[in-house]
């Protein structure tokens, strides 16, 4: 199995020595490079093609957020994980918008920010949708009028069964659980999932959350 290449962002040089000692010891994980604002990262993705960028948010030049949105533009865009110090914050949920898989705090223990690094390299979102609705209510509030129109006409792209499958990965459930729920094998899950993605042009899980709840799917609202 080929090593997880991963690029660590953070204008803090002992931040970005500790990650690289912390991460540069596992086994499955190759540090290609290092960068201390978001104004490096493009050309660092041209030159050392990363699977996973660890990116702090706050940086003084292009600040993560932005980087990310950049990246996230790309069609062989690496998938990101956001560093920051806080756990409800207005720009987490905007970088999760823009395509970032999930977040970690600078002060989780170093085995969980290895973990997170290996889910989200095999293509699975960091935190569950329950997490990013408790963010998005925290930060965010109810999703605007704009906002919530164009989350329903966008849903209305899909079919029943796929509309059924997104609000259920919006509550937070595993394919493991959507297959139980609605009478299906976990590879058709999966299947409705990848076209969920496809039609509503997103990257991934937590994404299909975020467009549930601002269509206002969740928590009992049937969006009618």
């Amino acid at each position: 199995m080929n090593a997880i290449r991963l690029l660590l962002v953070d204008d803090d040089p002992l931040v970005r020595a500790g990650l690289s000692f912390m991460m540069g010891g596992a086994d499955d994980i190759e540090i290609v490079g290092e960068a201390a604002d978001g104004s490096e990262v493009e050309a660092l993705v041209d030159r050392t093609r990363p699977d996973v960028v660890l990116m702090d948010i706050r940086m003084p030049v292009v600040d993560g957020l932005t980087a990310t949105e950049r990246l996230r533009g790309r069609e062989d865009a690496p998938q990101i994980v956001v560093l920051t110090t806080f756990h409800a914050d207005d720009q987490v949920l905007r970088a999760l918008r823009a395509g970032a898989a999930g977040f970690v705090l600078k002060d989780t223990p170093p085995v969980e920010i290895l973990a997170a690094v290996r889910r989200v390299a095999a293509g699975d979102p960091v935190l569950s949708p329950a997490v990013t609705r408790q963010l998005m209510e925290h930060a965010a509030g109810a999703a605007p009028g704009g906002r919530r129109t164009g989350a329903r006409d966008r849903i209305g792209a899909l079919n029943d069964r796929e509309r059924e499958v997104a609000v259920a990965v919006g509550r937070g459930s595993s394919n493991a659980d959507i297959a139980a729920e609605l009478y299906m094998s976990v590879a058709t899950v999966k299947t409705h999932v990848s076209r969920i993605l496809a039609k509503l042009g997103l990257n991934n899980r937590v994404q299909i959350a975020l467009l549930t709840y601002d269509a206002g799917l969740l928590e009992g609202d049937d969006g009618h």
